[in-house]
């Protein structure tokens, strides 16, 4: 039923990219925002870029699709089975999307329409043969038979809503819409980002089967270099607007070329040990419009020299599939910086009164039993990691401990107050949120974007007797790594990783002993990663606070955690020391977790 289902013969590229220029508006100028792209995807391949925010990935993926925002223009040429785009009319264009080329976005909540069944969204663009819409019937039967194909086997769930389905439902569902019309390629832009690690695995797996079955080509949009590494044939590494290095995704991890490349690499956290500090990348990446001649890595490269800085540098090609565009490339450089991660001999177990005791602690939203009679203990400077996959229970916990949430039953006790006691007075509260402040996952959803950073703090301090507010604001934020002049920026002038360093430095104003980061580093590119996780143990370190830190990604809880509590279906399954509960398992739901890791070697 699709518009064109046409496949290009086997040895044309299914996409082919030539010279892809973008240009926008930046400071009153006319800047590139991404230059000189080129890349192909075969059949049947999946094909990976990646690179920090503001690398120019998914400013790639949309002008590809001739999707660019408003103002912005491309030139370069685009082909899909071997037809150039820019010979289409607009109409022509318009129908080539789904049918030939598709693309799936990071969170199919806000692409997926909330007032349209799910029956609906996925046969949405599907037509009979003489051009007509299909009926409610004909959708209903088909949705079934596509959502089966995306692993989704219950048939009632096409006449569900978007908002009664999970995360990775939702994902599949945005699949399945995307390749009803049976594309010749697939652009895939950060789909398992917000997921769990099991549920990442089972899209991953299912895109796999998708473009072997369907000989479709993908196009993977990603910041994950373990995903890339493990579910692509070849990645093409970009850096402010440019492909730096195109390389086989075996070699991602421990055999790029370019100082970039090797340096995100080394900045994923190992999941086999925990290392005193993750290496990573100082600085950030360049705007459009303040590029610096030469080399753009150069400003952030520990081996650049003065000739990396007069000339601009272009792709050289070391064998078949691997070109780097680096100019000590023909040099024996040690790219790796392993002597960098440095490895932690785990402590023993916490002792003395902790600060926070959860017992048969439950939580029921209406009939759904959220979290199931749990015990947890948090000692004075120790961090302890809770892990799980999404509807685990985990954030509810982290919920009831800072009081955003109700105990149903049981007993939770934080410097010895009840929090689940049924009337609690205005000091006792006070001495609970004084003791645990809570960083989240989004900071962009809990820092006014109105108002200053300075501001933002400055309303935080004013809950505690600080007789020089603007003095303990600059204290604040170069205890997280940010100068005294952030001060006067507002959110949207910052970056993801400065944006949280922010809301760390107010969950830090009432000096509380207990922080709790819930989801704190998911969205945030590795090497902005490394630097949040690090400064978390600075501060632990520094401040002798304690860590809660809530999260689906082992690997990070490997680096950051002392003890792990592991949750399903709103139960502890196991817990312990982390290098125990990590390295030697006994649960097998725990296992499979860690089965579900993507390989980072």
């Amino acid at each position: 039923m699709s518009a064109n289902t046409a496949h290009p013969e086997p040895t044309r590229p299914a996409l082919a990219v030539s010279g892809l220029t973008v240009r926008g508006p930046r400071a009153g100028a006319t800047a590139r925002i991404v230059e000189d792209v080129s890349l192909t995807v075969a059949p049947g391949e999946a094909v990976a870029i990646v690179g920090e925010s503001g690398s120019g990935k998914s400013i790639t993926a949309r002008a590809i699709l001739d999707l660019l925002p408003h103002g912005l223009e491309s030139e370069g040429t685009v082909e899909l089975g071997g037809e150039k785009t820019s010979e289409l009319a607009g109409r022509q264009l318009r129908e080539l999307r789904g049918a030939r080329i598709a693309m799936i976005m990071q969170d199919p909540f806000t692409t997926l329409n909330p007032l349209h069944r799910i029956r609906d969204i996925v046969c949405e663009t599907l037509r009979t043969p003489d051009g007509k819409r299909l009926g409610r019937g004909e959708r209903r039967r088909e949705a079934v038979r596509r959502l089966a194909e995306v692993g989704i086997e219950a048939p009632g769930v096409a006449d569900a809503y978007p908002f009664e389905l999970s995360g990775g439902m939702r994902q599949r569902v945005g699949i399945a819409a995307a390749i009803a019309e049976d594309p010749l390629v697939l652009i895939a832009d950060e789909p398992t980002t917000a997921l769990d690690v099991t549920t990442q695995g089972e899209i991953l797996a299912l895109l796999d089967r998708l473009r072997e079955t369907h000989r479709m080509a993908l196009l993977l949009i990603t910041h994950d270099l373990r995903v890339a590494a493990s579910a692509c044939d070849r990645v093409y590494v970009m850096y402010a607007g440019q492909v730096v290095e195109e390389l086989p995704a075996d070699r991602l991890l421990n055999a790029a070329r370019h100082p970039y490349a090797a340096r995100l690499a080394t900045a994923d956290p190992p999941l086999d040990r925990r290392v005193e500090a993750l290496p990573s990348i100082a600085g950030s990446v360049p705007a459009p419009g303040g590029w610096p001649h030469g080399c753009r890595f150069a400003p952030r490269c520990g081996w650049a020299t003065s000739a990396c800085t007069t000339e601009p540098v272009g792709l050289t090609t070391l064998e078949a599939g691997h070109k780097v565009r680096c100019a000590r490339v023909g040099e024996h450089l040690d790219l790796t910086h392993t002597d960098d991660l440095v490895e932690v001999v785990p402590g023993p177990a916490p002792t003395g009164e902790p600060i926070i005791v959860l017992r048969e602690v439950t939580k029921r939203y209406g009939h759904k039993l959220a979290v199931d009679a749990v015990d947890l203990e948090v000692h004075a400077g120790e961090s302890v990691g809770i892990v799980g996959e999404s509807g685990s229970g985990k954030t509810s916990v982290a919920r009831m401990i800072i009081g955003l949430e109700s105990v149903t039953s049981g007993s939770l006790e934080v410097c010895g107050i009840n929090v689940a006691a049924p009337k609690l007075g205005r000091s006792d509260w006070a001495t609970v949120r004084s003791t645990v402040q809570m960083a989240f996952q989004d900071p962009s959803s809990t820092l006014n974007p109105a108002r200053t950073v300075g501001s933002t703090i400055a309303e935080t301090l004013r809950l505690v007797d600080v007789p020089d507010r603007q003095a303990r604001t600059a204290e604040l934020l170069e205890m997280v790594g940010l100068d005294a002049g952030y001060a006067i920026r507002r959110p949207k002038q910052l970056s993801g990783g400065e944006r949280q360093r922010v809301a760390i430095a107010r969950a830090l104003a009432r000096d509380p002993r207990v922080l709790l980061c819930d989801e704190v580093v998911s969205a945030l590119d590795v090497s902005v990663q490394a630097h949040v996780l690090n400064l978390l143990n600075d501060l632990r370190r520094s401040l002798g606070i304690s860590l809660v830190f809530i999260t689906h990604d082992l690997a990070v809880v490997r680096q950051i955690a002392d003890r792990v509590y592991v949750m399903k279906s709103g139960k502890v399954v196991e817990h312990g020391l982390a290098d125990d509960v990590l390295s030697r398992p006994r649960h097998p739901y725990t296992r499979s977790l860690i089965a579900s890791v993507p390989a980072n070697a």
